[in-house]
């Protein structure tokens, strides 16, 4: 077994636990994070005992989303050495992003997402290649336009647009009504009704449990859905590459713009989620 360094992966009876394991970064993900995700699902995938795998974070949050400059992804930045400039902009994000969430989201067995505290961005996008999701009452949602962009099917086209255009943390009971997620627990009783749900699936038969999320997500093709997050993803790297979009007066004046998620949790201290 691969011996990993910023994920845990563990394997009980027929449930296979991935674990993101940064806590001092609440789990931001890193190139390597997720190289080793990527992994540990080969892993789970192909081990005939396993039937449900596990995707949770250790420490107090699910993940902060992707990790934006700490030195070990910066480090490794200069390891992968995808090319400068947008073409190996674009090649590290589809490897990372696009390519790992559809092979995540096709994996041969059933997957659970366990959430708690902060999900962000990143967070949410991982969380929507699983096939179910189970939070916390602690938890804090941030979806967002990014590289592997589901919002839209998970929630649909209108309440997309209001998540997006309001920027608030979702309540994980919002998030329930959303249809975001499948289940909201106790933030103590997370892991036992997950384990609970994840057990009651591998009663069924594997392969029945294989052609049944075949042809879900066949279904979900059909209808466009990989073609249009491959699409978003142009788009998202355009809007990335314009930077901030405060005018030239206003940086002159020594304005600073907020970023997404500090507009976001500076609502959030004042209680307002989107309602």
């Amino acid at each position: 077994m691969p011996e990993y360094k910023q994920i845990i992966y563990e394997k009980n009876d027929r449930i296979a636990w991935v674990k993101l394991n940064r806590p001092k970064y609440l789990n931001a993900q890193s190139h390597i994070m997720l190289d080793e995700m990527d992994s540990a699902f080969h892993l789970a995938a192909e081990d005939k005992d396993v039937r449900v795998i596990i995707l949770a974070g250790e420490g107090d949050h699910f993940s902060s989303g992707h990790d934006l400059g700490t030195s070990e992804e910066k480090a490794d930045e200069a390891r992968q050495g995808y090319v400068d400039g947008p073409a190996g902009v674009y090649d590290k994000y589809e490897k990372i992003f696009q390519k790992y969430g559809f092979r995540w989201r096709e994996l041969p067995k059933a997957t659970i997402a366990m959430i708690h505290g902060y999900c962000i961005f990143g967070g949410c996008e991982i969380a929507a290649s699983m096939d179910m999701v189970v939070a916390a009452d602690d938890t804090k949602f941030l979806p967002s336009f990014i590289e592997f962009f589901t919002l839209p099917w998970e929630i649909g086209v209108r309440k997309t647009k209001e998540v997006l255009f309001r920027n608030r943390f979702v309540s994980p009971e919002k998030a329930l009504e959303l249809g975001f997620i499948n289940h909201v627990v106790p933030r103590e009783k997370l892991k036992e009704e997950t384990l609970k749900l994840a057990n009651e699936i591998a009663e069924n038969d594997p392969f029945m449990i294989r052609m049944m999320k075949l042809s879900v997500n066949e279904a979900e093709d059909a209808m466009g859905y990989r073609v249009a997050i491959q699409a978003a993803l142009s788009n998202y790297l355009l809007m990335s590459s314009t930077g901030s979009q405060i005018s030239k007066e206003e940086r002159e004046a020594g304005k600073k713009s907020l970023g997404p998620v500090d507009q976001a949790r500076q609502k959030l201290m004042n209680n307002i989620l989107l309602d």
